[in-house]
């Protein structure tokens, strides 16, 4: 199992090898065709991730269950080969991110000339006095110790006084994180291309000079400081306008425990699950799907960074697809219904438990945990995955519907739907798999599809997250 360390930051100094150019030709070959070949490259094994292989499996419940209102939905699907992370995303990793948010904002105060406008902060020219996109420094440290005046009002306009307690902690309504997402499946699909003679390729019908219409999600900060959201429809001028923006608070919703019980005294689990140091190996909690996605987003871009390289690719940190998701947790057998073989949750040995579940109606403990456990504290199944099944339920990437298994493609399928900020409220639910610490038995099978709002932060649901491998998987073999 991965250590998970708060705050760890990991360098990727040699995170992809590139081998080989595209050849001129061999023009020597006596007019035979040989080819070209192109450049290959690869990724060294994620951090804290493990390489699930491509494969097939039968999806989803093949036996109905009139006890439980579960119908037979068995599909046949086939997903190619990705990374995953061998746990839940922690509260320690998460606080990564969250303090990354904060530093970023203080260095953004730190150049802004209302607090001394010290341009160290953010780079604006190159070394030659070219203007440059600007982008922050985050070489220059900020100065925690022995700031001066406009300094130490930067560095505690990002916190506030408790007015109960008169503690000084951070503010979390303002960590909002922005960032960009290309939509590349939108922008292939050939109704959008711009020219009209390579939308439709049937010959017999007449050419469409009409610009398609597309939708883009946008975002600001008004002058209130309120995040504002927008989706806007017009016709296609270009790339950008497959370009996404969103600006989302990435602070836990820490009262989730309390709103999600009714009558009960969780009151402790709001001040410590988060903030307390004894929790950092547990799975973060009250994280919506848009925060988990942020999260992501960020990962990808922190992942860059690190690299210090220009123009080179890495895929994209994502949560998974549902698919993904099961076809990992069943460790690709289609006969399990659980990550391990059988129908018990716990082992016919010695009565040990294979999840963090509530075993009986009112008997949380009877697994050992009265909420989650930490990440890892149960076997992992044969993927080297931990907790797929309990501890928390999990985020994946797919929207949801009624008939979402007829929607998706047999290969690699997902069915994916950006709700609109306008949209009804049922069109802005997500898939979450493996079921919880609060859950029966049946709710952790791997094989069971349960839903939540993508705004929604629940006590009882995390995340983990994704990337594509690259390169060639287990069993595929380059052609000779």
């Amino acid at each position: 199992m991965k250590k998970n360390i708060a705050l760890h930051i990991v360098s990727a100094a040699a995170a992809l090898t590139v081998a080989g150019c595209a050849a001129s030709g061999r023009h020597s070959a006596g007019g035979e065709l040989t080819g070209i070949g192109a450049s290959t490259w690869s990724e060294p094994t994620p951090y804290g991730m493990v390489l699930i292989d491509r494969g097939s499996i039968i999806a989803g419940p093949q036996e109905a269950d009139s006890i439980w209102g579960t119908r037979a939905d068995a599909r046949g699907v086939s997903v190619d080969a990705f990374w995953m992370d061998e746990t839940e995303v922690t509260n320690a990793e998460y606080k990564q991110f969250i303090y990354w948010v904060r530093d970023s904002i203080i260095r953004e105060r730190l150049a802004d000339p209302a607090y001394g406008g010290n341009e160290e902060f953010k780079i604006e020219e190159d070394r030659d006095g070219n203007p440059v996109t600007p982008y922050l420094n985050w070489n220059k440290p900020i100065p925690w110790r022995n700031p001066d005046e406009d300094e130490e009002r930067a560095i505690k306009s990002l916190y506030r006084t408790n007015p109960i307690t008169g503690a000084t902690e951070l503010d979390p309504t303002q960590l909002n994180y922005r960032y960009e997402v290309y939509n590349h499946t939108e922008a292939a699909k050939r109704k959008n291309r711009l020219d009209p003679r390579r939308r439709q390729y049937n010959t017999d019908l007449p050419v469409d000079e009409t610009l398609p219409v597309v939708s883009k999600d946008t975002a600001w900060i008004d002058d209130n400081g309120e995040i504002i959201r927008q989706t806007i429809s017009r016709a296609l001028t270009g790339d950008y306008d497959f370009v996404n923006t969103y600006i989302v608070n990435v602070y836990p919703d820490t009262t989730a425990w309390i709103n999600d019980f009714d009558n009960a005294y969780n009151e402790p689990y709001v001040r410590m699950y988060f903030s307390h140091g004894g929790y950092n190996d547990y799975p973060v909690v009250g994280v919506s799907w848009e925060q988990a996605n942020a999260f992501a987003a960020w990962r990808t871009s922190f992942l860059r960074r690190s690299l210090g390289k220009e123009g080179i690719y890495v895929e994209p940190y994502r949560l998974p697809t549902e698919a993904e998701w099961e076809y990992a947790a069943r460790a690709g057998i289609t006969g399990n219904k659980y990550p391990w073989q059988g129908d018990l949750p716990l082992t016919e040995d010695n009565g040990c438990f294979y999840a963090n579940f509530k075993p009986q109606e009112g008997n949380y403990v009877q697994d050992g945990h009265v909420i989650t456990s930490r990440v890892g504290t149960y076997s992992p199944n044969d993927f080297g995955l931990y907790d797929m099944a309990g501890n928390v339920s999990e985020w994946t990437s797919t929207a949801y519907t009624e008939s979402v298994s007829k929607e998706m493609s047999d290969l690699n399928p997902e069915y994916r739907y950006d709700a609109a900020q306008n949209d009804p409220y049922r069109m802005k639910r997500k898939i979450v798999r493996g079921g919880s610490w609060k859950d029966v038995a049946h709710n952790v099978r791997s094989d069971i599809r349960m839903w939540e709002y993508q705004n929604e932060q629940r006590s009882y649901i995390g995340f983990r997250c994704v990337r594509t491998h690259i390169g060639f998987a287990k069993g595929q073999k380059k052609k000779k």
